[in-house]
């Protein structure tokens, strides 16, 4: 219906085959550029990640025991919707489904929100995951 109001000045049939080609490469660019705007190629899955070695050296157990320490001061210093938010995503749910559970009405709030948590945590972590402020 769309293409008959829209493309009505093509009157060959062997025209809309470019056009619907043209069409999908559009839709398909689209999607890719949303994908990885949303970073939904960066994320890494939790069985990915490396466990630490508990047998590490002294000096390695001392820098995790501070950056845990900064990573719980600077949670408790964060809102409450910051709070749940990681909540959910450490229980391993997926954007649409935090949607869902917080009642927002687009993504891209969600989105938004989970940027701009994740800055204001490495702000209050002192601008780096790693060592922190010195």
């Amino acid at each position: 219906m769309l293409l008959h109001e829209k493309y009505a000045h093509l009157e060959n049939p062997a025209d809309l085959l470019p056009l619907s080609l043209q069409i999908v490469r559009f839709k398909m660019m689209s999607w890719r550029r949303k994908a990885v705007r949303h970073g939904e190629y960066t994320q890494v899955s939790i069985e990915d990640i490396p466990l630490p070695d508990l047998d590490a050296s002294p000096a390695d157990s001392l820098e995790r025991k501070e950056m845990l320490e900064r990573l719980e001061a600077a949670m408790g210093q964060l809102g409450e919707r910051c709070r749940e938010l990681f909540r959910l995503k450490l229980e391993g749910r997926s954007f649409p489904e935090i949607q869902r559970i917080l009642g927002v009405g687009a993504i891209n709030t969600v989105y938004t929100w989970d940027h701009r948590c994740r800055k204001h945590l490495l702000e209050l972590m002192g601008g780096d995951w790693g060592q922190g402020k010195r």
